[in-house]
């Protein structure tokens, strides 16, 4: 055991070297210093917005420094407990080999969080689901997939806020947009975007058979206030609409529900979160802005086809991902190839390990 445990230590020894140059550990620790003397300065919260800066920066920095400090201290504990162990004590490889195994662990933790290093993957996410080819087949399914995203929010302790929903006609949801608000959380559900196909038998089908739906989700990133857009009002058109759902008297009998257009884009945004008319437009447009500064920088970058292509038409052929409940019970995303088995533990919110190997496979 002693040897073995010896050469897992030179191995995690020679990863952390390798970490500590990719992730520029050094140069985190410098600005994460500079962070913290202008944070001690007494004139520090005079400017609020930049006070907010200074906070959201140290945060990111310190996802990523302390994982790593922790990893160190755990690989130099396994050092001296190798010591111990050649000194006669016993029970000092046991309590080795469980170190190696939480560092082992802190590796993996860390190795995500180096992928998501993207300019907006530390932002909140807005997620719009849309159903698509199926009738109620699909807003069932769109339902359906609104549980497991909400499900894996509470799952990584992220808030959720529902800024719009449609009702479908006879069962489940046409569209619903929400808010997921969470460190990181553009970054882990960026992997999202796209076609979602479900086949199973119908339980609106009286003569059980096996139906195909799709619901295509559509996610970017929540901006900052200071980034600007430039928006030519008479490119918009602007519809008020009662609002759906729960929400109490004053919100179902007036309309304060918001529909924002895009006009040179096609690109539309609801919001029926709030009471107020006005908090549902400033919603609208601060999703409006978003949604477009996504789309000129993909322009930018040339990858329309990779970020919004693949959503494409919702239906058959443009999927990213499908879940087969009959004959067998499958999930599959077709581009990174990763397969799980339980569909059900996956409609249960869990899809980290889609999110992994998207982010591997895209980074």
């Amino acid at each position: 055991m002693y040897d073995e445990i010896k050469s897992s230590l030179e191995l995690f020894l020679g990863q952390l070297a390798e970490m500590r140059g990719y992730l520029d550990i050094d140069a985190k620790r410098a600005k994460l210093a500079a962070l913290e003397a202008e944070a001690a300065n007494p004139a520090f919260w005079n400017d609020q917005n930049k006070a907010k800066a200074n906070i959201a920066a140290t945060k990111t920095l310190t996802r990523v420094l302390e994982p790593f400090d922790a990893i160190v201290a755990g690989l130099d504990d396994v050092s001296v407990l190798l010591e111990l162990a050649e000194a006669g004590e016993d029970e000092a490889l046991e309590e080795a080999q469980e170190s190696l195994k939480k560092v082992a662990s802190g590796f993996h933790a860390l190795e995500m969080q180096s992928l998501l290093g993207g300019e907006f993957d530390s932002k909140n996410a807005y997620l719009v689901l849309h159903a698509g080819a199926g009738g109620t087949e699909s807003c069932d399914w769109a339902d359906m997939l609104y549980r497991m995203f909400t499900r894996y929010a509470e799952r990584k302790g992220f808030g959720c806020q529902i800024l719009d929903y449609q009702a479908g006609e006879e069962a489940g949801i046409k569209s619903v947009a929400l808010l997921i608000s969470g460190p990181y959380a553009y970054g882990l559900l960026q992997s999202e975007r796209g076609v979602h196909r479900l086949v199973r038998i119908s339980p609106f089908d009286s003569a059980s058979r096996r139906h195909t739906s799709f619901v295509a989700a559509d996610v970017s990133p929540e901006l900052d206030d200071d980034i600007e857009i430039d928006i030519v009002e008479s490119d918009l058109r602007i519809d008020t609409y009662r609002a759906q759902g729960a929400g109490g008297q004053h919100v179902n009998t007036t309309d304060s529900a918001v529909r924002i257009v895009h006009v040179p884009t096609g690109t539309v945004v609801q919001c029926q979160a709030e009471r107020s008319q006005h908090k549902n437009r400033a919603m609208a447009m601060k999703m409006l802005k978003a949604k477009l500064y996504e789309l000129e920088e993909d322009k930018k970058r040339k990858a329309v086809d990779q970020l919004y292509g693949d959503k494409g038409e919702i239906a058959w052929g443009h999927q990213i991902r499908s879940y087969v409940m009959q004959p067998y019970t499958m999930v599959k995303d077709h581009r990174t190839d990763e397969q799980v088995g339980n569909v059900h533990g996956v409609l249960d919110g869990n899809i980290d390990p889609f999110i992994e190997a998207y982010l591997k496979k895209s980074r």
